[in-house]
């Protein structure tokens, strides 16, 4: 497997792991159950932050000259960390409702 591909594939997994968490945040919202909500989005957070920096690092190395090859790979990497920060919103939204309009802090 190239650098490359291994990039994609840490944005895929950060993006999958932090909507895991989302979910599963907002399962417990569902469920009335308010004390790891917290915790799980900080999860979330930290593993969407992780597929970040990986994308991060394909930018950076463009910055030097370094052309980053465009993918169906990549693509489909970079719309998972789109979609997984989207889906943070509607998650943190749901869960307010939930809470009753005391929202989660970022």
């Amino acid at each position: 497997m190239s650098e490359f591909e291994l990039i994609c594939f840490q944005m895929i997994a950060g993006a999958g792991e932090a909507r895991t968490n989302f979910i599963a945040a907002l399962e417990e919202a569902k469920s009335g159950n308010f004390q790891n909500i917290d915790t799980l989005m900080k999860k979330g957070d930290d593993a969407y932050i992780q597929g970040h920096h990986a994308h991060a690092s394909l930018i950076q190395e463009e910055a030097k000259g370094n052309k980053t090859e465009l993918s169906l790979l990549l693509m489909h990497a970079e719309d998972q960390l789109m979609n997984t920060e989207t889906f943070r919103f509607l998650v943190m939204e749901l869960i307010d409702s939930y809470r009753g309009g005391n929202a989660y802090e970022s």
